[in-house]
């Protein structure tokens, strides 16, 4: 068993809808959101508490685990359900934007999208063209440099299928390039080009029947080619489809992308937005059409002090809160909001205690779980 997915519910007003991926591992309400735990691990959280928070899945990082501790041991140690002691769904990415983030994400200083992504927005434009770039595209796949220790390695379509093997995950992904915001009409088609080659290769190479592997469709900010990619690989023998690469400058081409690309997927497949995860993207991006998200910003901004509130957002570290004895949200039923005041919160960032950032993650993620309860709820 790969997944089978069914749709239960669709909106009247949106094209929303509320499905079902069952997995050999269990299953996935639709609309989801993803925790990701890049290293088998969401930081300072443990598997008990991600069930208690109600996540189903969680999506792990197949370039780092490739790097360490190594695929071969993850597979010897009985895949990553067994390593890291998660009985649930688990999906793992291709590896292929840590091509984007190693190469032409340092040299031209952005993320996925420009405006919400900055990276290293502050650079002089000549600091930004010396930036060293780890990361080299081929026809045949990706040369480049480990983040580690700068040993050289080499991915191609078959051997991230290889690895992604070994970690054993539920959902798999392609090997796909992921372009820059910054990057031209012309590049930008000549990658989406060789994304589709490397698709064929992906499939072909695909040979676990128990993974679930899935096309992403690429073609940047650009109409024309997003329709293109997203009828080619719409078109091939995916069990679901992801939308990635550059989706833009401003945010208004992110939804740009998903109206181009959405009506040329198949309707009975499930359909994931990489690397997006923000409340109000998740919010709309629903309403378009999309299935599942996950995105690092939820557990990131937890580390950093930052709550996810009805609001907006909501700095513990400030100084007016190191007296209030009010919770982050006196309507949230997190185990953070249940027991702990706003006053202890902005103590322990503070005093840089590393039980700071455990509970404002739990919090977030609690956040994001009742945000799609809610969605599916209403639709």
């Amino acid at each position: 068993m790969a997944i089978k997915f069914r749709i239960t519910k669709k909106s009247k007003s949106s094209h929303a809808r509320v499905g079902v991926i069952e997995t050999e591992h269990g299953v996935i309400n639709t609309p989801a959101f993803v925790p990701v735990g890049t290293q088998a691990t969401v930081k300072g959280i443990t598997v008990e508490q991600l069930k208690n928070i109600g996540s189903e899945s969680l999506l792990c990082n197949t370039y780092h685990l490739y790097l360490r501790p190594g695929d071969k041991i993850v597979k010897k140690m009985g895949g990553l359900h067994k390593f890291m002691n998660w009985d649930r769904p688990i999906w793992t990415d291709s590896g292929g934007f840590q091509v984007f983030s190693l190469g032409a994400a340092l040299e031209h200083g952005v993320g996925k999208i420009a405006s919400i992504f900055p990276g290293h927005k502050d650079l002089g434009e000549t600091e930004r063209v010396i930036k060293e770039k780890f990361a080299r595209v081929t026809e045949d796949g990706v040369e480049f440099k480990s983040h580690l220790d700068g040993s050289q390695h080499f991915f191609t379509p078959e051997k991230s299928m290889g690895i992604q093997n070994n970690l054993g995950a539920d959902i798999i992904f392609a090997f796909d390039e992921c372009t820059s915001p910054m990057h031209d009409i012309k590049y930008t088609q000549e990658s989406m080009d060789r994304t589709h080659r490397w698709a064929k290769r992906s499939l072909a190479s695909h040979k676990n029947s128990r993974q679930a592997l899935f096309g992403i469709v690429q073609g940047g900010a650009y109409k024309d080619l997003r329709e293109t990619s997203a009828k080619f690989i719409g078109n091939m023998d995916f069990s679901g489809f992801g939308i990635g690469g550059s989706l833009g400058k401003p945010k208004r081409d992110m939804y740009n992308v998903l109206e181009w690309s959405i009506p040329h997927l198949p309707e009975e497949k499930p359909r994931h937005l990489l690397g997006i995860g923000s409340p109000e993207d998740i919010l709309k991006c629903v309403k378009m059409g999309v299935d599942t998200f996950d995105c690092v910003m939820p557990t990131r901004l937890g580390r950093n002090g930052s709550a996810l509130v009805a609001r907006g957002r909501l700095d513990v570290r400030l100084s007016k809160h190191l007296k209030d004895k009010n919770p982050i949200d006196k309507k949230c039923g997190c185990y953070t909001c249940q027991n702990y005041s706003r006053a202890y919160l902005c103590h322990l960032f503070r005093a840089h205690e590393m039980l700071g950032p455990i509970l404002m993650t739990m919090h977030n993620l609690y956040f994001m779980e009742n945000l799609l309860k809610k969605i599916r709820e209403s639709i």
